[in-house]
């Protein structure tokens, strides 16, 4: 099959909200709708039939089953243009992003989009196993008789919720108890995490007062910026903050340093050369490769260290050096997990024996990494994170000039990863 380049068009999302709070009574597909709707307006869209386009979402109820299809159908777009879901914990849009990638590379399609959404504040609430069953055999039944022996069954036990959590089926651990694991293991103190959140909320500031949001985030339900942004905070304030997962003195991991649970989604629109040159689209920046990774966590592997590997192998594949690059968006689940990956590439060790190589992949120029924040500051929907900073560095790129390359990192639930290059 003939490949060709793909280029990022643009990125459109709605405002990030701390879950429980603004977009509470905002159902997961309104929300998801309102981004790609954005982005319908954003690239005169209406009426208009794209490729492909794909979403997803992690915490996904059973109703939502073709979520991207029906939000595709309330977005403004040609009810012609098809959709599918994708999910890959925190990095689904950005796998998203690679798959409509693929289509287009290989004349499958001219254009695509690819996004994510996820709602703390809409979880899909379940029944336990058990009254499930007798729920089902209650709808079997066929008699009164059998009915009401089934109802009379029925003990107040049964009738407890199971909410979803965040935390791995296999060690019982969240992300941040496994994370609190890594940070002892390398030896990152609680200062270093702090200094890293700190960094993410001035540069994220920065970037709104510049404008640089103007035209990636729209209005919605009142807001216009994004709720977790704290421009005021300070070393000290994130210092004042108690641990929350190992609670302990040991603990390093708060709430400052930790990404929130959030509620949001956002989209980002992929076109070929030709296509984007009949639209009069803007070629921000082409997507050049990427890899996806995992680790085996159960055996003692950290969870979140996936990505260190991702990134080995795209480097290696691409001929790159780690300093190969002039902007780097590492996702922030943890400042302590983007600090744990940085430290094991510099490590001669870790990357003979984990990632086979002769020489550490070696350090990267801090003042490079997240130069419009992330995801601390900006907040984190789990499957809307990827989409996000597609759109983010591609814009980056694009102002930097032309031959610019920067480097996606993302690290995902199960001990995975994905990396991703993009260049102007």
């Amino acid at each position: 099959m003939k490949s060709r380049n793909v280029y990022i068009v643009g990125g459109a999302r709605i405002p990030f909200m701390k879950s429980m709070t603004a977009y509470r009574d905002v159902s997961s597909e309104e929300l998801m709708t309102a981004s790609l709707k954005s982005l319908v307006n954003r690239y005169n869209l209406e009426g208009k039939t794209v490729g492909d386009v794909a979403l997803g979402a992690v915490m996904h109820s059973s109703a939502n089953w073709n979520l991207s299809r029906e939000v595709v159908q309330s977005s403004g777009l040609h009810p012609n243009t098809p959709a599918y879901n994708v999910q890959r914990a925190c990095g689904t849009s950005l796998e998203n992003t690679i798959q409509i990638a693929h289509k287009i590379s290989s004349h499958q399609i001219e254009s695509g989009i690819a996004g994510g959404v996820d709602s703390n504040s809409d979880l899909p609430i379940m029944v336990s196993r058990t009254f499930a069953r007798k729920l089902i055999a209650l709808n079997s039944a066929r008699t009164l008789g059998e009915k009401v022996k089934i109802i009379l069954g029925i003990k107040p036990s049964d009738l407890k919720p199971v909410l979803p959590a965040v935390v791995e089926p296999r060690t019982g651990k969240s992300m941040g108890e496994h994370c609190e694991l890594m940070v002892k293991e390398w030896n990152i103190s609680r200062q270093e995490q702090d200094e890293l959140a700190l960094a993410s909320h001035r540069n994220a500031a920065q970037a709104y007062k510049d404008g640089f949001y103007d035209d990636l985030v729209f209005p919605f339900q009142g807001n216009k910026t994004d709720g977790i942004l704290r421009a005021d905070t300070t070393l000290e304030k994130l210092s004042k903050l108690k641990p929350v997962f190992d609670k302990s003195e040991k603990g390093t991991l708060t709430a400052g340093n930790s990404s929130s649970l959030t509620d949001g989604s956002s989209t980002v629109l992929l076109a070929s050369e030709e296509e984007a040159k009949k639209n009069n689209w803007p070629l921000l920046a082409k997507i050049v490769d990427s890899h996806t990774s995992a680790v085996d966590y159960v055996a003692g592997e950290g969870l979140l260290m996936a990505p260190t590997v991702a990134v080995s192998e795209l480097l290696k594949r691409n001929g790159l050096k780690l300093q190969d690059f002039d902007f780097y968006e590492i996702h922030e689940a943890f400042a302590g997990q983007v600090l744990c990956t940085m430290k094991a590439w510099e490590s001669p060790e870790y990357c003979k024996t984990r990632l086979g190589r002769s020489e550490p992949l070696g350090k990267i120029d801090r003042t490079k990494l997240n130069v419009r924040g992330s995801s601390i500051a900006l907040g984190h929907p789990f499957a809307a994170t990827g989409a996000k900073i597609v759109g983010v560095l591609a814009k980056i790129l694009h102002q930097a000039g032309p031959g610019k390359r920067g480097l996606i990192v993302v690290c995902t639930a199960g001990g995975m990863g994905v990396a991703s290059i993009l260049e102007s």
